[in-house]
């Protein structure tokens, strides 16, 4: 979404005065750090923020001033938002442990005549609190902020590992021809689901091949998280910019897949 703003502006710097700028907040999609960089180098000095929810959530929980350009930006624990484990307890700093994003306190009673979903998002732990798990995946870090790693129903299971596109995603974007990642889970024989990165380049003549990729990924990403197989050209999205995780899912199952083996 902050991409094309920029783009604009560099194509007409004269074109909207931009000198009251100071912030730039972003809600329902993450910037990356090459998008940050890019907003950075055409407005100047400006704060940029962002915050993670869902309908059911609200804010969950703002940006802090810590980012990691691999992983993406950490956001604050408080008495409300938490990380839960399988038991819903919570996720303390220095566990390492990964659990699933949560809210307690002003939340929805439920979804309308839908009881069943109802009590799968909305629970109740062992100490009567209530809390919504909306989907969202999160680890704990020493200093007790936390980072997204994604939506559950997105994670890539390959080889038995439990793999998050966002971090991928947010690596393959550092690669300087790429304009636009997105990375699904497709079946496969062997490991259960394979990785399949969906690259939109910065220029049409550029030539990105999957071993290039790979090289670039591995330099920040376990072995099991890079890319097997890579799929160039535009990217679908939907109404509200966001990829469109299915018509992305099916274009990477239709496409021509060579195996390692042979």
């Amino acid at each position: 979404m902050a991409r094309p703003i920029a783009e604009a502006q560099l194509a007409d710097p004269e074109r909207f005065d931009t000198s009251s700028l100071r912030a730039i907040s972003t809600g329902g999609a993450l910037l990356t750090a090459p998008v940050r960089d890019l907003l950075r180098q055409v407005f100047g000095r400006i704060y940029i923020t962002g915050g993670i929810g869902s309908t059911e959530m609200g804010t969950g929980a703002r940006e802090t001033s810590a980012y990691d350009a691999n992983r993406g930006p950490r956001f604050a624990l408080d008495h409300c938002v938490a990380v839960l484990d399988e038991n819903l307890c919570r996720i303390e700093p220095g566990s390492q442990g990964i659990g699933r994003l949560a809210r307690s306190g002003d939340i929805p009673l439920g979804y309308y005549k839908a009881p069943e979903k109802t009590a799968e998002i909305f629970v109740t732990d062992a100490e009567g609190v209530r809390w919504v798990l909306p989907g969202d995946w999160a680890c704990v870090e020493d200093d007790g902020t936390i980072t997204l790693l994604g939506r559950g129903s997105q994670c890539i299971n390959s080889g038995g590992e439990k793999i998050f596109p966002d971090e991928i995603e947010g690596v393959i974007v550092q690669h300087p021809k790429v304009r636009h990642a997105a990375v699904v889970g497709v079946p496969d024989p062997q490991w259960m689901e394979r990785v399949v990165a969906l690259v939109e380049l910065m220029d049409s003549d550029d030539l990105l091949s999957l071993e290039e990729l790979q090289n670039h990924c591995r330099e920040q990403l376990a072995g099991y998280k890079v890319p097997r197989q890579l799929v160039l050209g535009p990217i679908a999205r939907t109404v509200t910019g966001k990829v469109d995780t299915i018509r992305a899912a099916e274009r990477a199952r239709e496409a021509e897949y060579i195996s390692e083996t042979g």
